[in-house]
């Protein structure tokens, strides 16, 4: 069960764009104003800083996972502390995004449809993928999801070019402040920042020493993606009403209209969203099944597939509304981006280059 280089790339871009641009617009936009595109690209050097001390940490043991050396470098108990940490974040994001998914389907697509239905066909989907193919098989899904979505930006950047308002771009820094938009770029780079997931990835790779190139591409064209995205938004309805939609990006879609023949470009973008969303939880459904059977020894870790499914539907049907959920992003914003994103793998990184280094002497 091994992924190349090629694929670790796509898989990054593909759950790193989708789902920072559907989410994190309207609020960085809505304390950055026009300067956003600001923002993005401080958050855009934030999760690269992310993914090189995850890859760096990884390739002090390439052939294992973050469950087995998290334990070599802080010891048996400690390091059962940390990777329990762990997997009650990624068991909980994997909630927390599908009841997100659920929420913008229903919005956009299916409003008579229940929402416990939406979430259901979602789960039998990630279920199937990770128990038939594994990693194997989400890599190859991501390898031809991701340049489909490429497709898909492109054809918004073009469609939309007649509604671009460059002046809605100014004026630059003198409304907003470094403040702001600091602040304004910590959202997008708790989205991006999620990339440090190939701490658990890196093992199945069949040439580790690609993880650096693979990983880093992954993460700047993801970003990239996603400032144009920003960029196109702010252009078509300005900073003031970019900051009160749910949805910015989606509603720009929308707005889509050449010559009233090519209409409804919505549809089609709500479908690559939907895709690429499959793909980032897919990938925490695999590393988390993956993971638990490591830790608690199980020789057939396909087994726990089924009992973070059903541990996962129930966290996705807890939230009331998308309200509810705003409550978990602000929890996600100041402990698990500083803790878990940033702060814990620094640390095993400077103690596991310590360790390997006194071992050599």
């Amino acid at each position: 069960m091994k992924i190349s280089g090629y694929q670790l790339f796509w898989l990054i871009f593909t759950m790193e764009f989708c789902m920072t641009a559907l989410f994190t617009i309207s609020p960085t936009v809505s304390l950055a104003k026009q300067d956003a595109w600001i923002s993005m690209i401080i958050a855009t050097l934030i999760s690269l800083l992310v993914i090189f001390i995850a890859v760096k940490l990884s390739l002090l043991y390439p052939e294992k996972t973050f469950i087995q050396y998290s334990q070599l470098i802080l010891g048996k108990w400690l390091g059962k502390i940390i990777i329990f940490i762990y997997f009650c974040v990624w068991i909980s994001v994997i909630g927390i995004i599908l009841r997100e998914y659920a929420d913008f389907v229903y919005l956009a697509l299916f409003s008579s449809t229940p929402l416990w239905f939406i979430i259901l066909v979602m789960l039998g989907a990630m279920v199937y993928v990770t128990y038939s193919g594994g990693i194997r098989g989400i890599g190859r899904c991501s390898e031809i999801i991701g340049p489909v979505t490429v497709v898909g930006i492109i054809l918004i950047i073009l469609f939309s070019f007649k509604d671009w308002d460059w002046l809605k771009l100014l004026p630059v820094y003198y409304n907003t402040g470094y403040v702001s938009i600091a602040k304004a770029s910590l959202s997008p780079a708790s989205f991006l920042g999620e990339s440090v997931i190939v701490i658990m990835l890196i093992s199945f790779m069949t040439k580790p020493n690609q993880a650096m190139t693979s990983s880093v591409l992954g993460v700047a064209a993801a970003s990239i993606a996603v400032l144009v995205m920003t960029f196109i938004v702010i252009m078509v309805f300005g900073p003031n009403i970019s900051a009160k939609l749910i949805y910015p990006l989606y509603s720009a879609v929308t707005f889509i209209s050449v010559m009233e023949f090519i209409q409804n470009v919505d549809v089609l973008a709500v479908l690559l969203w939907i895709i690429g969303i499959f793909i980032k939880l897919s990938l925490y459904l695999f590393i988390t099944s993956y993971g638990t059977a490591q830790f608690f020894h199980i020789k057939k870790w396909k087994h726990t597939i089924w009992f973070i499914a059903l541990i996962v539907f129930g966290i996705a049907l807890l939230p009331r509304s998308i309200n509810d959920s705003q409550v978990y992003a602000k929890f996600w914003l100041a402990v698990i981006l500083p803790v878990n994103i940033l702060g814990i793998p620094l640390l095993l990184w400077i103690i596991g280059s310590i360790r390997k280094k006194s071992i050599l002497k």
